[in-house]
């Protein structure tokens, strides 16, 4: 009897032990299954990392101000076609499959490409187009099904550039307007607009194409050839990443020239008159923040940039021996000597 007591003890010790062992090694796994995987982000641009580092660090900003981190609590696949608007649709379609919770369209070639690769993850995109022209959303208020986003309407204001050229160099008669034909929905929406513009200043208008960087030496040896008194350069991202450049050429080939950025002009450019790109970008982080927490695109009325930026290189005037006006050098959000 005792030594039967003592095998039952034995047996029920050891039961007992097997299932310690058992929980022991079972509870952190079952633990680790139970703990929900961090969302990803997709983030769709048409352009480089390189040139675009303000403009992340802005959307980072926005994504931070609701308290996500990049590597703690929110994982970012990064897509950059580095200028190639031919890959977009590939890179879009691999965010999808790799079923991230939202993408970013940070540029409208990446804004098209994402909108055409699902209909059901959310997309928040950032373009400088009228975003219901372009087809992304069918009205600002009620953009509908799963696309929402920022707009600076950068392509709408094309004729201010051009008036501001006017009020910079008020004898201009004969003026270029570059667009990227690689673009031509865009392109056309600036053409037409310059165009309006143009016939009620008196201007003579002549539209270049430039969809390489090879192509900005060639425009600007035609509008000297055909002495024109300056150029305005269309909203467009393979002209943003090389605003440096543009202003570099423009200031070295003495023509008087307007952008849509600060960095054109810093560089040399004459002026520029644009929407706060930088704000822009922030604000995308903010509504991509927004859906991860649970709100749905369709509710989120698109955002249009307000602010509107104009930069003057003072000493670009002076060299190309142009007085800037008073009035205009007031309105300015910088005069850069």
């Amino acid at each position: 009897m005792g030594a039967g007591m003592r095998r039952r003890d034995f047996v029920a010790t050891l039961g007992s032990a097997a299932g310690w062992l058992l929980t022991e090694v079972v509870s952190p796994i079952a633990a680790n299954a139970q703990q929900p995987a961090i969302p990803v982000i997709g983030f769709l641009n048409f352009s480089s990392a390189q040139s675009y580092q303000r403009q992340l660090a802005a959307f980072l900003q926005g994504l931070g101000e609701s308290g996500f981190a990049d590597g703690r609590n929110v994982r970012i696949e990064y897509r950059w076609a580095d200028e190639h608007s031919d890959s977009l649709p590939a890179m879009a379609a691999d965010l999808v499959a790799k079923n991230v919770a939202v993408i970013a369209a940070t540029s409208t070639p990446a804004a098209v490409a994402a909108k055409a690769a699902t209909t059901s993850i959310p997309i928040v995109f950032e373009t400088g187009y009228d975003p219901i022209q372009l087809g992304l959303v069918r009205s600002l208020n009620q953009p509908g099904a799963n696309i929402t986003g920022v707009t600076q309407m950068n392509a709408l204001v094309t004729s201010k550039r051009l008036e501001l050229l006017h009020e910079l160099v008020p004898d201009a008669r004969v003026v270029g307007l570059l667009v990227n034909p690689s673009n031509p929905v865009l392109a056309e929406n600036e053409t037409s607009g310059a165009f309006a513009a143009a016939r009620s200043l008196g201007i003579e208008l002549h539209v270049f194409n430039a969809s390489v960087e090879r192509d900005f030496e060639g425009v600007f040896e035609s509008l000297s050839l055909l002495k024109a008194s300056g150029l305005v350069i269309g909203a467009d991202p393979f002209y943003n990443s090389r605003s440096e450049l543009l202003g570099q050429i423009a200031a070295r080939r003495a023509m008087p020239s307007a952008f849509e950025n600060r960095e054109f002009v810093a560089a040399g450019g004459l002026a520029s008159y644009g929407g706060d790109r930088i704000e822009s970008y922030r604000l995308v982080g903010v509504y991509v923040a927004r859906i991860l927490k649970g709100e749905k695109p369709a509710d989120l009325p698109v955002l249009q940039g307000t602010r509107v930026e104009m930069f003057i290189n003072a000493k670009s005037a002076r060299t190309l021996g142009l007085v800037v006006p008073l009035p205009l050098s007031g309105r300015a959000d910088e005069v850069i000597e």
